[in-house]
């Protein structure tokens, strides 16, 4: 039997990368193009959250009947590779000094266009083909790394680490119900009144209470790098 995850990630790939030694084929002029249906997609990905994109819903964003989009994308998952891919883009304006700064400069960039698409960090978080763009910032990532005396593997778990660190830290920015403000302000009373009970965790957030909440993000990143400065 075929296993139909290979075959969905064999139609990533495809639609991503473009099918090797692939023949134009004659008709009609399609009336959309696959651009214009991930445009569609990501639209409502950041009106409405990615719960809300379903082939019918794309459909109707562009006044079209749900089968018809299947001649551009074999289905969601499909279109789920090409929205994270066209959303990561390229990772411009990397250029550094140091390697520390290229992969500090790495990170926060990768932070910055999750923010722009928090639903990315869902899409990434899950099993999928990467696409050029995806792998565009991994050249870029081991570009910074090239002259630190680490394992090539090393190097991948290193960009891994980082990418992880950013894109939580941008899910945790984008999610207005929970920000590090929010939690300190719910949690304040309870840990006065328990103080007794959680006496370093008190002391803890009544330190960090009016320090820059952005502070998480730089120090992963920082302490990540000196962990690999240490490691080479």
């Amino acid at each position: 039997m075929t296993d139909p995850d290979a075959a969905s990630g064999a139609d990533a790939a495809a639609l991503l990368w473009g099918a090797p030694g692939a023949v134009v084929k004659r008709g009609p002029k399609p009336r959309f193009t696959l651009e214009a249906v991930v445009d569609a997609a990501r639209q409502i990905a950041d009106e409405d959250g990615l719960s809300h994109v379903t082939m019918q819903s794309v459909a109707d964003r562009l006044g079209a009947a749900k089968m018809a989009l299947y001649r551009y994308v074999p289905g969601r998952a499909e279109l789920d590779a090409v929205m994270l891919d066209t959303a990561f883009g390229n990772p411009d304006g990397l250029d550094a000094g140091s390697w520390r700064e290229a992969l500090s400069a790495w990170t926060l960039a990768l932070y910055h266009r999750a923010l722009q698409h928090p639903w990315v960090v869902e899409l990434a978080g899950r099993p999928h083909t990467p696409g050029p763009a995806e792998i565009g910032w991994y050249e870029a990532g081991l570009e910074a790394l090239s002259s630190l005396p680490l394992a090539e593997a090393d190097k991948l778990d290193a960009l891994a680490l980082l990418s992880g660190h950013a894109l939580s830290m941008a899910h945790r920015a984008a999610d207005a119900q929970n920000t590090e403000e929010l939690l300190a302000v719910r949690l304040h009373p309870h840990l006065t009144a328990n103080a007794h009970r959680f006496p370093r965790t008190a002391a803890a957030f009544a330190a960090s209470s009016s320090g820059d909440r952005g502070h998480a993000l730089q120090f992963g990143i920082d302490r990540i790098i000196d962990g690999l400065a240490a490691h080479a």
